[in-house]
């Protein structure tokens, strides 16, 4: 920008640079929603929704078969920690790559608010997991179809949003609708003990932050994907780090990957791979339209995970089966 001064006429030229000047790189890609190297910035909204939608619907589909594929493994069960911990390595590394590809590769959300992502994030998978000592399946599932409503609860408090009558009666419809539908094949009976629900609650509720804290500081910071992923699962990296060192879950872990490395640490890579790319869409989707619509989304998807596996592998998903796609 050029102002020029004239003291006999006074008057000052503005000159503005076009486009196609010279500027510093980073500043038009701030406003970029780049995933797996697509600028979704360049197609309008509805083209964005089905883009991200379908890579949250594909990659979740692989990722819940190579979850079920990782713990075939015979004696892989009681290391689910581990391969948490190692699905975490990989996301730093996956998103650190990332990163060196776009041109600003400057941390713009402040480091506290991924302490307290990275904290919830592993809190969230800590109180659900040990809530399964407490409840069985049919009692999560209930608690997992219902994360819209601590979402928008969430949306209000945190960040000051309003929802209509009809945003909320979506809400309670779509829940009603998916507990109905995942529970309708089930032979078990759902079992509220009241530790059990005191866990998944708090679950739930910090999964409600989680949404909302990154959506308003995407939104507020233009960060990233590959930023967002990097430093909250680095550190929440070093969370799980130092809980499987104090509770001695390491080292037996170590020991039994080691011995099929190709089977273990190979189908973590790939599981890890997949969980990424649908990870980035569903960041994708919280940037553009909002944690709610993301959750919408991400909760949809594992009604859809039982039909489309009815319709390519002729053969419905148990109740157990549906259980194992919980994520997100």
């Amino acid at each position: 920008m050029d102002l020029k001064f004239n003291s006999s006429r006074k008057y000052i030229s503005i000159t503005v640079p076009s486009k196609t000047q010279a500027m510093s790189p980073h500043i038009k890609s701030i406003d970029d929603i780049v995933v797996l190297g697509i600028n979704l910035s360049r197609f309008n909204k509805l083209t964005q929704f089905f883009i991200c939608v379908a890579g949250v619907l594909v990659f979740y589909l692989i990722y819940g078969y190579l979850q079920e594929l990782i713990f075939s493994v015979e004696g892989f069960k009681p290391y689910g920690w581990y391969l948490t911990l190692v699905q975490f390595a990989f996301y730093s590394i996956f998103g650190l790559i990332e990163l060196q590809l776009i041109q600003d590769k400057r941390r713009r959300i402040p480091g506290k608010t991924y302490i307290i992502i990275a904290f919830l994030t592993v809190g969230t998978m800590g109180l659900s997991n040990t809530s399964l000592g407490y409840l069985n399946y049919p009692t999560q599932v209930i608690f997992k179809c219902c994360k819209l409503i601590p979402v928008m609860l969430g949306g209000v408090f945190i960040q000051g949003k309003r929802y209509n009558v009809a945003d909320v009666s979506a809400a309670l419809c779509m829940s009603l609708g998916l507990i109905w539908f995942t529970l309708a094949d089930s032979t078990v009976a759902p079992n509220f003990n009241l530790t059990g629900v005191i866990l998944i609650s708090l679950a739930l509720c910090a999964d409600a932050v989680i949404g909302n804290v990154q959506e308003k500081a995407m939104k507020l910071h233009n960060a990233s994907n590959s930023e967002m992923v990097l430093y909250s699962y680095s550190i929440g990296f070093v969370y799980i780090l130092l809980g499987l060192t104090c509770t001695s879950g390491l080292g037996p872990a170590v020991t039994f990957c080691s011995k099929d490395p190709v089977r273990t640490y190979g189908y973590a890579f790939l599981f890890s791979l997949t969980g990424y790319f649908g990870i980035s869409f569903v960041l994708a989707l919280i940037k553009i339209f909002g944690a709610l619509f993301a959750v919408t989304v991400t909760t949809g998807r594992k009604g859809m995970t039982i039909v489309l596996s009815f319709i390519f592998f002729a053969k419905p998903f148990t109740f157990q089966d549906f259980y194992k796609n919980q994520r997100l």
